[in-house]
């Protein structure tokens, strides 16, 4: 099963979302925060090439010599960004590339250094197993999370559709 870089992310964020976001169900398009990273993604990194896609399973937002760079809006889910990068980081690993990441949030003027050691190695690899029990699963009962306000998916959510606990 390929797992792409977004479903990740996802997955330190929320099960519900991201099992209805691999089943095609999404709502992204016309959210507001959405249109806002696409701008930002747009301006960030003027000369760097950017959006380098791997296998169709990761598409960094820029490489900078021995830097992957992601630029976000907003730290609020860090964790969330930090794994998906470091998925990033993994996934070059396995193609015999090494690097390093730079994790952006220019609205915050804050830049974080991320590399892939021993135990973030192993965060990944417990992370894509989490990922594919919940893929392989049912639909997840909703939980009510602080992301949930901002969130493209939280009138499908609280509509009360049901699921199974995770």
């Amino acid at each position: 099963m390929s797992i792409r870089g977004i479903e990740m992310h996802y997955y330190a964020v929320c099960k519900r979302k991201l099992w209805l976001f691999n089943r095609g169900i999404g709502f992204e398009q016309q959210h507001d925060r959405v249109e806002e990273g696409k701008v930002l993604h747009e301006h960030a990194y003027g000369r760097l090439d950017k959006e380098i896609n791997i296998d169709d399973m990761a598409v960094m937002d820029a490489v900078d010599g021995e830097y992957v760079r992601e630029v976000k809006i907003s730290s609020k889910m860090e964790h969330a960004d930090r794994l998906q990068l470091l998925y990033y980081l993994y996934l070059l690993k396995e193609r015999g590339v090494e690097k390093k990441g730079l994790l952006s949030y220019p609205k915050e003027k804050k830049t974080t250094e991320i590399v892939l050691g021993l135990d973030e190695n192993m965060e990944v690899l417990k992370a894509l197993d989490g990922v594919q029990k919940i893929l392989e699963g049912n639909l997840p009962r909703y939980r009510k999370l602080k992301v949930c306000a901002k969130c493209a998916y939280r009138d499908f959510c609280e509509s009360g559709e049901g699921g199974d606990d995770v």
